[in-house]
Order: C-alpha cells, then sequence, then structure tokens
C-alpha cells in the first residue's frame, strides 16, 4: 500500500477534537500526533494481542504497546479475568482490601531485593516519592540524576532540568545536578564537588546499552562512600530485563527502585520498592519524623493490583523474558539485515536489549535525523506496521516479525532512494517528526 493510499479521515476528525479539549491532544506527550508524519497519526478503536485497529479500520501490528506497558499484548486473557474477578468485588474501600497484602507479597517474591513495597498509579509517583525519602534520609537538599537517560518524573526537581522548564523556579532546578552514565571518575568528582549535598543517585539501569563491566557495582561502593541513596528507575528494566528487573540480572542492589509500565499490562499501577529501614520512614513504626511518601486515593484499585499479580505469575510459569529476547532477537536480526541488502545498513540502525529495540534514523552524514524518521515511520504505517519503537510484546508471533520485516525492507528500499538524492523531503508529504522535549510547540 502506498502511504498515500492509507486512509485516515476519522483518526484526522478526531485528532482536531483531542486538540480542542486536550491539551497536547493526548494525555502523553510521547502520544503526540507531533512525533508521527503530518495526517498519519492513527487514533485507536481497539487491539488485541500485538494488533491494533483505528478508527478508520486500518490494521496494524504494534510495537511499543502503550510506551512498553503492555508487554503481554492486549486483552490478555489472564490478566483480563483477574482484573474482572475483582471488578465484581469492589475496588476502593475505606480500609485496605486484602488484596494489597497479596499484591504486595507477589512483588517482593518477584522482586526478593526489596524488603518492602508501596504502590500507586504511575511511574512520576514513585520517582519522586524515592527522591523525597531520600531528602528525608539523608537531609541532604541536591539529587543526582543521570544526564544520559531521557526521563524520570513530570515533577519539577527533572522536569526543571528539560527544555519544557516553563512553571519551575530555578531554585528547584538548581538542587538537581547531573552524571553521565558508564563513568564512575565523573560521577565521583561530582559527588566530591557537591560532598554531603546530595541525597540521591537516581538512574535506569540500562537502556538501549548494556551497563560497562563492574559500572553498577561500582555506583554501589560510590553511594555508600558519600553516604546517597541508590535508585534504580526500573521503569523500563523491569521485568523486561528479568522477573526481578535490571537488579535480578546485574546482581546489584539498589537502595530504592521504581516499578511500572509492564507491571500491569496496560492497568495502571507502579510501585516504589526498597530496603526496610528506608521505606518505613513512610510509615508509623519508626521513632524519627514522618516522612509523606505516597498517599493516593486509587494507588492501591484492586482489579490494577490483581492485574500487576497476573502479570508476574504469567512472567514466572510462561518465561515471558526469555520470549520477548527470542522474539527482538529475530526482529533486529531480520531488519538489520533487510537494512543491509538495500544499502541503508549504517542509516537504520536497531539498537537496545532485545526485549526492548528502538531505532536509530541516520542521514547521509550519519547524523540522527527527523526527517528521515518521518521517512521511514510514513512507509512502516503504509504497510501496516505502527512502530514508533521496535519493542516487542509477547503477543507477536513468527508470521508478525517477518511481515515487519518485509515493510522495514520496503521502507529502506525508499530510504535509499532519498540517500541517494540527498534529500528526503519529497518522501515526507508534510513537516517533520518532532521530539517531545522542546521549548516551543
Amino acid at each position: 500500500m502506498d502511504t498515500e493510499e492509507l486512509p485516515l479521515p476519522r483518526s484526522r476528525q478526531a485528532n482536531e477534537r483531542l486538540h480542542a479539549l486536550i491539551p497536547g491532544g493526548a494525555h502523553t506527550y510521547a502520544k503526540g500526533d507531533d512525533q508521527y508524519p503530518e495526517n498519519l497519526a492513527p487514533v485507536i478503536s481497539h487491539g488485541r494481542g500485538a494488533h491494533v485497529w483505528d478508527i478508520d479500520d486500518n490494521h496494524y501490528i504494534e510495537y511499543g504497546s502503550g510506551l512498553r506497558s503492555v508487554s503481554l499484548g492486549h486483552a490478555h486473557p489472564r490478566v483480563l479475568e483477574a482484573v474482572r474477578r475483582e471488578i465484581d468485588r469492589g475496588s476502593n474501600f475505606t480500609r485496605p482490601s486484602i488484596v494489597e497484602v497479596e499484591a504486595a507479597e507477589r512483588f517482593l517474591a518477584t522482586v526478593p531485593t526489596a524488603e518492602m513495597v508501596k504502590f500507586a498509579k504511575n511511574g512520576s509517583d514513585v520517582t519522586t516519592a524515592a527522591v523525597r525519602l531520600a531528602r528525608a534520609v539523608t537531609g541532604r537538599p541536591r539529587v543526582a540524576i543521570c544526564g544520559d537517560h531521557p526521563f524520570f518524573s513530570v515533577d519539577d526537581w527533572f522536569i526543571g532540568t528539560t527544555p519544557m522548564s516553563a512553571g519551575i523556579p530555578s531554585a528547584t532546578t538548581e538542587l538537581t545536578v547531573a552524571f553521565p552514565y558508564g563513568d564512575l571518575t565523573a560521577t565521583e568528582e561530582l559527588l566530591t564537588r557537591y560532598e554531603d549535598e546530595v541525597a540521591c543517585l537516581i538512574l535506569e539501569p540500562a537502556t538501549h546499552t548494556e551497563p560497562p563491566p563492574g559500572y553498577l557495582q561500582g555506583l554501589r561502593v560510590l553511594a555508600d562512600r558519600h553516604g546517597c541513596v541508590l535508585v534504580f528507575d526500573e521503569m523500563i528494566t523491569g521485568l523486561r530485563w528479568s522477573e526481578a528487573g535490571a537488579q535480578g540480572l546485574y546482581g546489584v542492589v539498589p537502595d530504592l527502585s521504581t516499578f511500572g509500565k509492564a507491571l500491569g499490562n496496560g492497568f495502571a499501577v507502579s510501585a516504589l520498592a526498597g530496603r526496610r529501614d528506608l521505606m518505613e520512614r513512610g510509615g508509623l513504626r519508626h521513632p524519627g519524623d514522618r516522612v509523606f511518601l505516597l498517599s493516593t486515593t486509587h494507588g492501591a484499585e484492586t482489579h490494577s493490583l490483581a492485574a500487576a499479580m497476573a502479570v508476574q505469575t504469567t512472567y514466572v510459569e510462561e518465561d515471558i523474558t526469555a520470549q520477548l529476547h527470542t522474539l527482538g532477537e529475530r526482529l533486529a536480526a531480520g531488519v538489520r539485515e533487510a537494512a543491509a541488502s538495500m544499502g541503508v545498513g549504517d542509516h537504520v540502525v536497531v539498537r537496545g536489549r532485545a526485549s526492548n529495540l528502538v531505532f536509530a534514523t541516520l542521514d547521509e552524514n550519519l547524523q540522527p535525523s527527523q526527517q528521515y524518521r518521518t521517512l521511514f515511520l510514513r512507509r512502516l504505517l503504509a504497510g501496516g506496521v505502527l512502530a514508533p519503537s521496535f519493542v516487542v510484546s509477547s503477543a507477536l508471533s513468527d508470521t508478525d516479525i517477518d511481515r515487519t520485516v518485509d515493510v522495514a525492507a520496503q521502507a529502506c528500499a525508499v530510504y535509499r532512494k532519498a540517500l541517494e538524492a540527498a534529500d528526503p523531503t519529497p518522501w515526507l508529504a508534510g513537516r517533520p517528526v518532532k521530539p517531545a522535549f522542546r521549548r516551543l510547540a
């Protein structure tokens, strides 16, 4: 199918309605229509497994489902069964439900490196709670974030460091400092420069690159030496790297860690977990000043916690993490071979752990290009592949992967034409896709 033949009249109308009523036209900036080629941002009707349909009845193989949250595929039977069972019993009460302790027991059995857990709804809830807890425990004001990682929270301590810092006092932003991933020397210099001021080091333990040998272990040593709290943001690595996250895979135990995304397979649930002596500071059984850690009306909705338990059980019993890696390896090998065969192997680059693949689109000078990304996305959409990334779900079949590789090969053929012309503009049919973080709309 040619891109111009992809009919999206209803989606275009719905996008106008979305922008008229919802700032940004979506509830997550990464889902905005500016992240897609002009007039080619489908509005979804429903999904099943690894497939979604838009309101124009176009059918797509989907990757990066729900910003990596739907790792078992849409409407997973085991998860839905658990959710329906709890919804019929009520979802929120004046006192804790027995489901809350069952979910905590299930989580801590899955992530045995943690001793206590508290649930919330969003990743930002728990990363900010981790930062507050670290500041309270250490009595220190500064937060050290890994500057190479793209996102930690919608809250001021992080967003103030991005190009979208409007509305955030500089006094808040000045308390956040950055260290580079993989560089222990630079991190120690930072901790020495702000001696006794840094409350915590917060980072994703791994992203599109594996941690250098000894790096996470070295951070553990630095945190202990300088008296700060080590926080692993496991929003993405949780479950996808191993059932126990990156900390379970690499054998390095943080003081605190945060989970979400895959934890609920699309249902809203996140978790702050960690050492008992730290976590209990947000509780009632300690002699010190109380920390207002997390207090959320909907954090313990029983159906979301039931979803999380079903997800964790499915991961363990069906070895889902291994399935994700197998599927990702097949996809990565196929797309790399297709790109190489079309002469663009140095320009369409698949990166990352097999369970969490992304792709880079490079121009004729091998520099990242939003224009070439636009071209590539257009051709994928034309072939029925919705792929802001190549992050897989376990619902994908080998047939889905093979179809995706075929479509990627067709996209690479067009990519080569644009490279030969040294100008992708004729193939864009509109403005390029835009970075999610930028100062001006």
